[in-house]
């Protein structure tokens, strides 16, 4: 918490603000994971969620959190994103982020299988343990499309201090990288816009080290 007590002034001040979140959305560039995981038959959405929990840890702005009027720094995490169910219609996963990419893996498609077969709307925020929920990572994905722009809904923009993030179509450039758009809704008190090129740089350090 020492690296928070120094923006602690900067954190005060957006508090103050009715709406203090920063939304950002960026055409992001990474090493191409899709290879990779065609030829060892891994999900590259799985695969990219993996590496993006693995980046976060390594920028502690995106780890502070409120939890009875107090700012936390969580240390582990729970992916929370949406899936379509049988019907067409929009459900959420959970489930605890482990280290270990075959792990990783394995609980996030048992919890995507269970949202995607659940007609009834689950692991939704109502009547969780509140501090739980400051585990959390709200992550949308679009598969289908690029897109330019977002804005996520938020209960109470005062109250909404954990980061939510959307991702696009995965498209691979003519220098064999990937491209996607990227987005990010964070605090303004805890997250500037440098702190999300951090986020980004750590997440194609993660890629480029699991695809060697």
């Amino acid at each position: 918490m020492k690296k928070f007590e120094l923006r602690k002034d900067r954190f005060d001040f957006f508090e103050s603000f009715e709406k203090p979140q920063l939304h950002i959305t960026v055409k992001f560039e990474c090493p191409n994971f899709l290879d990779y995981c065609k030829k060892e038959k891994i999900p590259p959405f799985h695969f990219f969620l993996f590496c993006f929990c693995q980046a976060i840890k390594k920028v502690d702005n995106f780890c502070y959190r409120i939890y009875e009027n107090k700012v936390i720094k969580v240390d582990k995490f729970i992916p929370t994103y949406t899936v379509i169910n049988k019907n067409n219609d929009l459900n959420f996963t959970r489930f605890y982020a482990s280290d270990n990419l075959e792990s990783f893996i394995q609980d996030s498609i048992k919890s995507k299988n269970e949202a995607m077969n659940s007609e009834k709307l689950i692991n939704i925020v109502s009547g969780e343990n509140q501090r739980e929920l400051k585990d959390a990572l709200f992550i949308t994905s679009f598969p289908w499309f690029d897109y330019s722009s977002i804005d996520y809904p938020a209960f109470q923009f005062k109250s909404a201090d954990t980061p939510s993030f959307a991702w696009g179509k995965f498209s691979k450039t003519s220098d064999n990288k990937i491209e996607m758009p990227f987005s990010i809704q964070a605090h303004h008190g805890f997250v500037d816009g440098f702190h999300v090129y951090q986020l980004l740089t750590e997440i194609s350090k993660c890629i480029e080290e699991n695809i060697k």
